[in-house]
């Protein structure tokens, strides 16, 4: 189905996608710190959400 050459091609992409990634979150990541105080709260807020609507469902089931 593919070459080899574009096997190699396509892990040799991967690994330095991610590895950049990496790198420019980790430098985004010490500038960007204090803008996203208090996120948890909202993730939080979101997977209780998420529950709930599930417990519906379930409820509801009958």
């Amino acid at each position: 189905m593919f070459s080899t050459g574009q096997i190699y091609f396509a892990i040799f992409f991967v690994i330095a996608f991610i590895t950049t990634m990496i790198i420019v979150y980790r430098k985004d990541l010490r500038a960007l710190k204090p803008f996203y105080k208090g996120t948890y709260w909202i993730f939080i807020g979101f997977l209780i959400f998420i529950g709930i609507l599930f417990l519906i469902k379930f409820l509801m089931k009958d």
